[in-house]
């Protein structure tokens, strides 16, 4: 509490938390409303990348919810999404749990980007013990026979205490982006089913062996949304819109390696496929959410309209 309040003190926002990776999903519910107690004094923010995103969706806003509640600050999911076709239709309840919480005074919305694919690393496809202790330890743990053969269970069974991203998404739906060792580069833009078929070898295992031979998390792209779905997060008019991914230069060493397109389409992806094609916001309710929206939920001051003085 006392880190916060010195960040707090240097001008932090608020307290940000990514409960779908590790170490962040080892905290729990009593530790984040502390910490974010202890951002609220200097009236600060909270928002997450929630704990699930699929098989346990609702109860991972259900504690974003909770949080903003015992703390009485403004909550932010960031990239709002239900991930995973048997996940779908969760998102309709996931709206009016939202709408409930707004409707009794909480502060709760979400940003997202406006693609129905996700980009991170195979880390989100592995279980999370596994990443305990930082990427040199997850490594060793990979070339250990028999934590790997736990590591490859868990990958191809539905768990219950994390957000099995391999499974929900399936590999022939993740799409390899970007590699450290040139002599794997020649794998991006290949799925990781495709890639395990050619080595004639089982996808998780392949998965595993790619971490092992980059030596880091390699760069995915999974393809775990519907369409319909993003339609129906665009149309929230609590909702900003994000890109979620660095800007890159389009030169040199950078293009070895695949961006997701979020990095440079996302917004005029909103202005030209959803708003102008498709007709789903109007032009000011679309530039409304990607400025002052953004602005008012994370609390960035000065910032976000056209207002004298404003930056």
């Amino acid at each position: 509490q006392d880190l916060v309040r010195d960040a707090m003190r240097e001008g932090a926002l608020g307290v940000g938390s990514s409960l779908i990776y590790a170490p962040s999903n080892f905290a729990n519910k009593d530790e984040l409303i502390a910490l974010v107690s202890a951002a609220a004094e200097f009236g600060g923010a909270y928002i997450s990348h929630i704990r699930s995103e699929g098989n346990w969706l609702q109860e991972g806003v259900q504690e974003l919810i909770d949080i903003a509640s015992a703390t009485g600050v403004p909550a932010e999911i960031y990239h709002l999404k239900a991930s995973g076709k048997p996940n779908w239709h969760k998102l309709d309840q996931v709206f009016n749990m939202i709408k409930d919480a707004r409707a009794k005074g909480l502060r709760i919305t979400a940003d997202i980007y406006t693609y129905p694919a996700s980009a991170t690393g195979l880390n989100a496809a592995m279980p999370l013990w596994v990443q305990e202790g930082g990427h040199d330890a997850w490594i060793a743990r990979l070339k250990d026979p028999e934590q790997r053969a736990q590591v490859v269970h868990a990958m191809n069974n539905d768990a219950t205490t994390w957000n099995n991203t391999y499974l929900q998404v399936g590999p022939e739906n993740i799409l390899l982006l970007g590699f450290k060792k040139p002599t794997l580069k020649s794998l991006i833009g290949k799925t990781l089913n495709e890639v395990a078929e050619e080595r004639k070898a089982d996808p998780a295992e392949t998965a595993i062996n790619l971490v092992i031979e980059d030596d880091s998390r390699v760069e995915v792209s999974y393809f775990g949304m519907s369409e319909e779905n993003v339609r129906k997060k665009m149309a929230q008019p609590w909702i900003s819109f994000g890109s979620d991914e660095e800007a890159s230069a389009t030169e040199g060493a950078f293009l070895l390696s695949n961006n997701h397109p979020r990095a440079f389409g996302t917004f005029a992806r909103v202005l030209g496929k959803y708003s102008r094609d498709e007709g789903i916001i109007p032009l000011e309710e679309a530039v409304r959410r990607m400025t002052s929206l953004p602005a008012k939920n994370i609390q960035i001051r000065d910032r976000g309209q056209l207002i004298e003085g404003f930056f």
